[in-house]
């Protein structure tokens, strides 16, 4: 590229708006937050300095990323610290041009230790509040059940978050996917659609398309989350382009946890060139080195996109959420006129 050439591509990956569908605000968690909070409450963690904690952010799979975010994450006690939590997030990303973010929390990972479920929510919630008054982000929240934990757990949690259903906009599934299929998550599904949530679920992540199939068959989900392993059937990657089933790619996660090699192997040329409606996010940033916009700049260097392609990213990310449509087209136009005007 030439510098005029770069100089425009750094210019639409990092002023462009842009949206967060995937995000789990756990893994927000900087290694400096962490310190900061557990010395606000004089608890122990097991490193001694910032450095040591981003040393130990080396996975090898799914197992090993989710031992250490649940290790950082049990510093979280009260209502201030979720609140921080979120809002150091919005400040962040607000800097990357997102001007929505739909983002997922894990309420079982919080009331198991302890916590109350309407502490956790309400720091999110007032973050979000404040998020959207100070820095013009709107937001959906997304209350997720974790599927290595049992499904009356789940219906436990459901129920709990029914008191927040103002503030909670859909449902989700995360964690261990491995031996955890969705229709193991049927029932709870069923009510909370009945209840008048949305709901997505990580499927296809580490587990084979069977797992997607479940999801859209059973679970009733408008969204899949990561669903790389549709590219083994080619029956599903029929369905899902020819449907436009949102499909929220994470490619700095997909390749920390080791599902690829490098983020030159990760398919997501191949899922654009098949049709399919997906995007770029980011998982959980703390811990792969990447925000959306870093992720959006590792792909495009990796594997070539140019500037057509990015903005089709950035398009089929406010497609494929859950803004309404008279918001959603807004978004688009505004696109339109910003590349129009480079």
């Amino acid at each position: 590229m030439s510098v005029a050439t770069d100089e425009r591509m750094r210019m639409i990956i990092q002023e462009f708006p842009k949206t967060e569908l995937h995000l789990h605000i756990e893994g927000t968690f900087e290694p400096e937050l962490v310190f900061e909070i557990a010395k606000r409450h004089n608890v122990a963690i097991p490193y001694r300095s910032v450095e040591e904690v981003r040393r130990a952010y080396d996975f090898h799979d799914l197992q090993s990323f989710l031992d250490i975010y649940y290790r950082a994450m049990s510093v979280l006690l009260h209502e201030e610290d979720f609140y921080d939590l979120t809002i150091a997030y919005l400040q962040r990303v607000s800097r990357q041009g997102v001007r929505h973010a739909e983002i997922f929390f894990d309420p079982q990972a919080h009331t198991s230790r302890g916590v109350s479920f309407e502490t956790v929510v309400t720091g999110i919630h007032k973050a979000l509040e404040e998020g959207e008054r100070r820095l013009g982000i709107s937001s959906k929240l997304i209350m997720c059940f974790l599927r290595d934990l049992s499904a009356d757990s789940a219906m436990e949690t459901l129920d709990a978050g029914l008191s927040f259903k103002n503030w909670i906009f859909a449902v989700g599934l995360d964690s261990k996917e491995l031996g955890n299929p969705p229709e193991k998550f049927e029932a709870v599904f069923k009510k909370a659609l009945d209840e008048g949530f949305m709901a997505v679920a990580h499927a296809g992540e580490e587990a084979p398309a069977e797992y997607i199939w479940q999801a859209l068959e059973l679970l009733g989900v408008s969204r899949i989350d990561h669903g790389y392993h549709c590219l083994e059937d080619a029956r599903l990657v029929e369905k899902l382009a020819s449907e436009q089933v949102p499909l929220t790619a994470c490619p700095l996660a997909a390749v920390g946890v080791r599902y690829f090699d490098s983020v030159e192997h990760f398919p997501l040329g191949k899922m654009l060139q098949l049709g399919l409606l997906v995007m770029v996010n980011s998982d959980d940033p703390a811990y792969f080195g990447g925000y959306v916009e870093e992720n959006l700049a590792a792909v495009q260097k990796a594997i070539r996109l140019n500037e057509q392609d990015i903005l089709h990213l950035l398009k089929n990310s406010f497609k494929a959420s859950f803004l309404e449509p008279e918001r959603k087209q807004k978004f688009l136009r505004e696109l339109d006129e910003k590349y129009a005007s480079l």
